[in-house]
């Protein structure tokens, strides 16, 4: 059978870089461009990227370009695997509020000069490749929501079993009560949702595993960040100390909500592709 690729047994790690400052959540407005050397065969890229994490430890990043279409003379989308060390080929850390452990980057591709074979797949099919690993993202976005959440109501929890100001813990209040349990059932809910997105992807239905995953992705968004908010106010001026370890979430579970894409693109999304209304755009 053989060893498992590196990718797939960790030894070899790769980031993905596919927003732009311009760009945002619209990939049709990518414009890093990749064009052929007509004498080598060779691939030359050219153009940025923003908010690319792991750079910094990765041995390559999966660079999300663009080549001109012969027939048409139009950009379609195509993916480039860029080592760490091509020539041309810059990042710069971002300065980011968020306290988190992997590290945000703007990369600069200078006539990145790179193989034939740095294209992954078949250069017509680079949309659909792009989707086909865009699905399980919003599913690994929402299993973090949620754990995210998981996490922040149990301190809450925890804290409103213990804390008593009159007779009885704050617990049993229901201004207290009510908002975590409300809480819990949002989260279980968001669970549910990415568990069928994940059975649905595993199954092979991209139809179906796109919308559940978007789906899965929003209602892991904001549940996370109402158990967040929710499990901070419990604490009162304690969820803001660093021994509660709630504060620094606030900032965090904004993630979930705008990363890798945001909630109003995931609206669009579901009012397009599942109910069937007109586009604005």
């Amino acid at each position: 059978r053989g060893c498992p690729p590196p990718l797939a047994d960790g030894s070899r790690l790769m980031a993905f870089g596919i927003t732009e400052p311009d760009a945002g959540s619209n990939s049709h407005r990518i414009t890093t461009t990749a064009r052929r050397d007509a004498t080598t065969g060779d691939w030359v890229l050219t153009g940025r990227k923003v908010f690319v994490s792991g750079v910094d430890i990765a041995d390559a990043t999966l660079i999300v370009g663009r080549t001109e279409d012969a027939r048409t003379g139009k950009l379609k989308p195509c993916l480039f695997i860029v080592p760490r060390d091509a020539p041309g080929f810059e990042r710069r850390p971002i300065d980011m509020e968020l306290s988190a452990a992997e590290k945000q980057f703007e990369l600069t591709l200078d006539d990145v000069r790179l193989p034939a074979d740095a294209l992954v797949g078949d250069e017509d099919a680079g949309l659909l490749q792009l989707f086909a690993g865009l699905n399980p993202e919003r599913i690994m976005t929402a299993a973090f929501g949620i754990g995210m959440g998981r996490y922040a109501l149990s301190r809450a929890l925890e804290y409103a079993r213990e804390r008593t100001v009159w007779k009885t813990p704050i617990g049993a209040h229901q201004a207290i009560a009510h908002p975590l349990a409300q809480a819990h059932i949002d989260l279980e809910l968001a669970r549910l949702m990415m568990r069928k997105a994940a059975h649905l992807y595993d199954a092979g239905d991209d139809m179906g595993a796109g919308e559940a995953a978007n789906m899965a992705k929003y209602a892991a968004g904001e549940a996370c960040v109402r158990a967040v908010d929710q499990a901070v106010h419990t604490l009162g001026g304690n969820g803001l100390t660093r021994e509660f370890g709630l504060a620094q979430l606030i900032t965090a579970s904004r993630v979930a909500r705008i990363a890798p894409v945001s909630r109003e693109m995931i609206l669009n999304y579901v009012s397009h592709q599942t109910l069937g209304l007109p586009k604005s755009y």
